[in-house]
């Protein structure tokens, strides 16, 4: 598949992007992905609100996806759902492990939390302290941890084995390729070591987020909306890929966040609590009733952004600025796609 998303039927002129545009800097409750303050453009369009948020540090052709994304949800909407509840897991990031009971007490009543490891400057041991405050609030939730890519393969076989003593679900992108996750998944089935390898960044930041199905690498696919390029898109991937898939968020406010519902409402099968909990780690969000659990799931439901967070929380004139040359750049990138 090519490295950008796939032309939309009708690609709205970017005047019509720009005259509903709204940058806005939300502060984080705990830092998460090294970052404390989560920077998102935000659309309005016929349809209702889209998110346009790829991480800084991501090049042009890959923030094309997440364009294509938004677009879909504020211009097209989304495909009639299936299911109107989504069970959702909590999201513990890398932090020591006597600030477990804090962070999971926004969650309220979970049954699955994800655990994130391999943090940069922390250790194996801390790791396995902080699964152990999760086990020990939660005796009978599922576990899944999230590496992001940060082991390599011998250090992913260690840790997966001293992790799995806890019991856990499945690990999520345990090394950076797909051939380490491969390696990974065979070395832990020889040893009898209970636990499923799951595919995340060698599936949205791959150009062909399929060749991790074909090599046999991983036992079920995390699947993010905006970085596959849409719901309809990303429904797509999951057919062809033929696995389990998780829905999960990549760190969205509730406009983002609906996104990820309506396509975890749309899969033929949802078989794992999605990871569509984050909402929880913002100190603040743009809608007056944001898309947090209750009771374990969200209820799918449209959202729209309040004028009044809109304005409280948004971005410098340089961050804004910043941003609408982003979104002049990916979306010529996405209209000469669209060229004959």
């Amino acid at each position: 598949m090519p490295a950008t998303a796939p032309p939309l039927p009708d690609l709205p002129p970017l005047e019509d992007l720009v005259a509903g545009a709204h940058v806005v800097s939300l502060p984080m409750r705990v830092k998460f992905r090294g970052i404390l303050e989560r920077e998102s453009l935000l659309l309005q369009g016929p349809a209702g609100w889209g998110e346009f948020c790829p991480f800084p540090e991501y090049g042009d052709a890959e923030a094309s996806r997440w364009l294509a994304s938004a677009i879909e949800a504020a211009w097209l909407g989304f495909p009639a759902p299936l299911r109107t509840s989504i069970p959702v897991n909590a999201t513990v990031p890398a932090v020591s492990a006597d600030r477990v009971p804090e962070v999971l007490a926004r969650f309220g009543r979970v049954d699955a939390v994800k655990v994130k490891v391999a943090e940069q400057g922390q250790t194996l041991d801390d790791d396995v302290a902080r699964l152990a405050a999760v086990r020990a609030a939660l005796p009978d939730a599922a576990l899944r941890v999230d590496a992001n890519g940060g082991w390599d393969v011998p250090t992913a076989v260690e840790a997966l084995t001293r992790l799995s003593a806890v019991g856990l679900e499945y690990a999520e992108q345990p090394v950076p390729t797909i051939e380490g996750l491969a390696e990974v998944r065979a070395q832990l089935r020889a040893a009898g070591t209970p636990v499923l390898i799951a595919a995340d960044e060698s599936v949205r930041k791959e150009d062909d987020p399929l060749r991790v199905a074909r090599a046999g690498a991983a036992d079920l696919v995390v699947v993010k909306v905006a970085p596959l390029g849409g719901v309809r898109r990303t429904l797509d991937i999951v057919a062809q890929a033929g696995l389990p898939a998780v829905v999960s968020s990549a760190l969205d406010t509730s406009v983002g966040i609906r996104a990820g519902l309506a396509l975890a409402a749309a899969l033929p099968e949802l078989p794992y609590a999605c990871g569509l909990g984050t909402v929880s780690l913002f100190e603040s969000d743009v809608t007056l009733d944001p898309l947090t659990a209750d009771d374990g799931a969200i209820r799918v439901r449209d959202v729209a952004a309040d004028p009044g967070l809109l304005e409280r929380y948004a971005a410098s004139a340089e961050r804004r600025e910043w941003w609408l040359a982003r979104l002049r750049r990916v979306h010529a990138l996405l209209t000469a796609s669209t060229a004959p």
